[in-house]
């Protein structure tokens, strides 16, 4: 008899600090390959975020964090322009990386807030590391008491292990719910162009025998008509003031469809992933990727282009609650956030 206390499917860790570098699995390989690779330089981890070596807002989060470690390192062997400026050169280099994951820039600010950051930030790395966690298996609690018997969810894009420290924010939630036996069926939309859907949901399911199916993204909208869908879980990869969520691009689209068909809506997303800059959705950068990412190559681009957003918001209005690791949003507006926001 398994303790319902006790979470299980438990077993990804993407980023871990190792031999004074950052050990990343390499989420471009996968499911085929687990390939990890070792950085130890702040060029090579901005390069191996804007590249998707490293993705999902909690995960790259905590690379930049372990990042800012090596940043304080490469600086105090750089006596040409003194530590400080060759630090924050360091920290502006890995904001560079990615403009709408929030929580990059989260962790870059709580970092210079480090006292002695040479001898200390590795322990409060290590802290925002353990911190993501114990968070995201708090919200899967809160969130999985919000399933009912026999329920059936669809979650879109990655948010599990892999797009977190571990155990994941809306696949945590979708873990907890399927340990404590609420769970009937998990489908998991393609999420293209990058398919974290196809390749990494699937992947992470699979290595923990946890049954999904696969849903092609032009799919979902049939299935909520026949009534097959009870929740939309997803993550979110920064929490606006007055509720909006930015999330993987096609989280609008599911939202607008299943206010249409009556279907639930839950992002999960600790309080790290709140953009304290950003009134609404309207405040947030959202990233575009080169058309080459989904245009075929036999087109020229000169005569055929493509647009390639990789974020879309979804209005705080779409959403039916808003779970983190200080409490649950029903309903969530801007008072309710900034009830929240007093809690921390």
């Amino acid at each position: 008899m398994i303790d319902s206390n006790t979470l299980i499917f438990d077993s990804i860790r993407p980023v871990l600090w190792r031999d004074d570098g950052l050990r990343l699995l390499d989420q471009r390989k996968l499911p085929d390959h687990e390939v990890y690779l070792h950085i130890s330089s702040t060029q090579a981890l901005c390069t191996a975020i804007k590249d998707m070596v490293v993705r999902g807002a909690p995960a790259i989060g905590i690379a930049a964090a372990y990042g800012v470690v090596i940043a304080a390192k490469e600086a105090s062997m750089d006596s040409t322009p003194g530590f400080e400026e060759a630090f924050q050169q360091r920290l502006d280099l890995l904001a560079s990386s990615r403009p709408t994951a929030i929580n990059l820039f989260n962790a870059l600010e709580a970092a210079k807030q480090v006292p002695d950051p040479t001898n200390n930030l590795l322990a409060w790395a290590n802290g925002w590391f353990n911190e993501d966690i114990a968070a995201n298996k708090s919200m899967s609690k809160l969130g999985a008491h919000y399933l009912k018997q026999g329920s059936r969810v669809l979650t879109h894009c990655n948010a599990g292990a892999l797009a977190t420290g571990g155990y994941g924010t809306a696949l945590g939630v979708i873990r907890t719910g399927f340990q404590q036996g609420v769970i009937d069926n998990i489908y998991a939309g393609e999420t293209r162009p990058w398919n974290q859907g196809s390749r990494l949901t699937l992947w992470e399911f699979h290595k923990e025998k946890i049954p999904v199916t696969l849903l092609a993204d032009s799919a979902a909208a049939t299935l909520m008509k026949k009534g097959e869908i009870d929740w939309i879980i997803v993550g979110a990869d920064s929490v606006c003031l007055n509720g909006d969520i930015v999330n993987k691009v096609g989280t609008y689209s599911l939202a607008v469809l299943a206010k249409y068909h009556g279907v639930k809506l839950m992002t999960v997303a600790p309080t790290t992933t709140i953009n304290f800059n950003a009134q609404s959705g309207e405040d947030v950068i959202i990233e575009s990727r080169s058309a080459e990412e989904i245009l075929p190559k036999c087109y020229n681009q000169t005569e055929v282009s493509a647009l390639n957003p990789v974020f879309d918001v979804t209005p705080a209005d779409l959403i039916t609650v808003i779970v983190t690791e200080k409490g649950v949003i029903e309903s969530p507006n801007a008072s309710k956030m900034q009830a929240l926001i007093n809690q921390r």
